[in-house]
């Protein structure tokens, strides 16, 4: 993982037109998104189509990646960061934000990890940091084959969609939680760092997995 600097980040939702600023404390970030690897050392199996063991894990739900992390957490010695219950709209899970174990990144720590610093809608050329549709021949890729952002991090837009904390709009959409980062099949426009999706924490696709996060 890569200790990401602190800083402020405006984020913009397209459908509304409506932007806001958030202040981001120092945080850890995994370089790359989960792989079956991880996935499959840690639980025994791995969701999503058989491959090879780089590829990022996908077919999993935002409830499902919160369980990971602690999982995860516990085998690791640290604090898990989530109480969670058997509420199918994952609405009353909680996160300790004083524990030191793994959980997902909010959409303002990924988004500031994913501009690195940098101002446009890419930190950099498209088909150098990006597996999309124009260049993913419809396939998922293993992780860390294109160029990392100027912090380090690879694959933060294309390959896979990656959730994150947040609800998108409780008023409007319930439980709908966000991911980020545009994927294999999507593109351009998606593959943006600002663009916003969102849908059910139950919700699996064979194009979103997730990245993990620690508080310092």
């Amino acid at each position: 993982m890569l200790e990401i600097p602190g800083g402020e980040v405006t984020l913009r939702d397209e459908s509304t037109k409506a932007t806001w600023t958030a202040e981001v404390a120092p945080f850890l970030l995994a370089v790359t998104p989960v792989t079956r690897e991880l996935h499959l050392a840690l639980t025994g199996h791995a969701p999503g189509a058989p491959g090879a063991p780089l590829l990022p894990v996908t077919e999993i739900s935002w409830l499902e990646a919160v369980r990971f992390c602690n999982l995860l957490s516990e085998a690791s010695g640290l604090t898990p960061c989530y109480t969670l219950t058997d509420d199918p709209n994952a609405q009353d899970v909680a996160c300790d934000p004083h524990a030191d174990g793994y959980r997902l990144p909010t959409e303002a720590e990924w988004e500031h990890a994913c501009r690195a610093g940098t101002p446009g809608p890419h930190y950099a050329p498209l088909d150098g940091i990006a597996w999309y549709r124009t260049n993913s021949r419809g396939v998922l890729h293993e992780v860390a084959t294109k160029d990392p952002n100027p912090w380090g991090l690879h694959d933060m837009l294309g390959n896979v969609w990656e959730w994150c904390w947040d609800r998108y709009d409780p008023v409007v959409y319930g439980p709908y939680r966000v991911f980020r980062g545009g994927g294999a099949h999507d593109p351009s426009w998606s593959c943006r760092a600002g663009t916003r999706r969102k849908s059910h924490p139950t919700f699996r696709i064979d194009d979103l997995g997730f990245r993990l996060a620690r508080s310092l």
